[in-house]
């Protein structure tokens, strides 16, 4: 779930999600149950996804070494590499806003933990980017050969920096803003990834059941692996995107309710930050299977 901090004071220290709760200022991320869960999460990815990271990255600079002079780089492989890079600037933010609330320090606070959310927020870019590569290279395989042979890396580059151009300028416009600006960014981006996700979806799976001129014959019936690869690239994408909208969403409907107690609020609240977990992993884990390196499957060596 998306954070937000107020750091009035550095003795003032909050964390809330991008639920807003109508919990007292500075309440839920001081108290000990809220201060536990966020830091539970940040041992998670530092245990788990921080080496995911790292592998990704050493293994992509192995194999940049022994193929820059002999292939192209997979797309879908570069987007991983830029979205893990961003994950470990993500889980360096929150262990400083784990220790800030720890030791009291109110600017490690504000600096740590809207640096995670905005972060969490912009890296769903490269689930839009990686959906439409895949999207545009079943639906209009004749422009996305083409693009290949000409302009392709040069806008698969250009989109690249945008996003890290617009994490840094999401984070200076933080500054400016309310603390209102952090919910409102997330459920626009997140419903933004969805719908994207979801028409790219649709439409690979469109092509997959929708016989095409040379799929009679012999080749009736039979379905192109690389496309339904994709169509299950996209789709793993859609639902762990759907699961952080429906998770974060009745955290939010939770945390707004007057039912539960101020306390009860402030965990409902914090505890929504899981949903993001799977969002986070399914980049890395794809990209794994593709470089058949995940050790719960088997793969036939040729």
């Amino acid at each position: 779930m998306d954070l937000y901090a107020n750091t009035s004071s550095s003795q003032n220290v909050s964390l809330n999600s991008s639920s807003h709760s109508p919990a007292p200022h500075g309440s839920c991320f001081s108290s000990p149950p809220g201060s536990s869960i966020f830091t539970a999460f940040s041992v998670t990815n530092i245990l788990l996804l921080l080496p995911l990271s790292v592998f990704i990255l050493c293994f992509g600079f192995q194999r940049w070494r022994k193929q820059r002079r002999s292939a192209t780089m997979n797309p879908i492989d570069v987007f991983t590499y830029h979205m893990v890079a961003m994950e470990m600037i993500g889980i360096c933010a929150s262990v400083v806003c784990c220790f800030g609330a720890f030791t009291g320090r109110g600017n490690m606070v504000g600096v740590g933990c809207n640096m995670f959310a905005i972060i969490s927020c912009v890296k769903m870019f490269f689930h839009v980017l990686t959906c439409m590569e895949r999207y545009v290279a079943v639906v209009h395989p004749i422009t996305y050969l083409t693009l290949s042979k000409t302009g392709g890396v040069a806008i698969r580059n250009i989109s690249i920096g945008c996003v890290w151009l617009s994490c840094s300028g999401l984070i200076a416009l933080r500054i400016l803003t309310n603390r209102n600006f952090n919910m409102i960014l997330f459920f626009c981006n997140l419903v933004l990834s969805l719908i994207v996700s979801s028409f790219c979806s649709l439409s690979v799976l469109r092509v997959l059941i929708r016989p095409g001129p040379g799929d009679e014959g012999e080749n009736k019936g039979k379905i192109d692996k690389s496309k339904q690869k994709a169509f299950i690239t996209i789709t793993a994408i859609m639902a762990v995107l759907l699961l952080r909208f429906g998770g974060n969403l009745v955290c939010l409907a939770l945390a707004s309710s007057t039912v539960l107690s101020t306390r009860n609020r402030c965990v409902v609240q914090i505890s929504g930050i899981w949903f993001c977990l799977p969002s986070s992993y399914v980049m890395p884990l794809l990209f794994l299977h593709r470089a058949e390196k995940l050790l719960c499957i088997k793969y036939n060596k040729k």
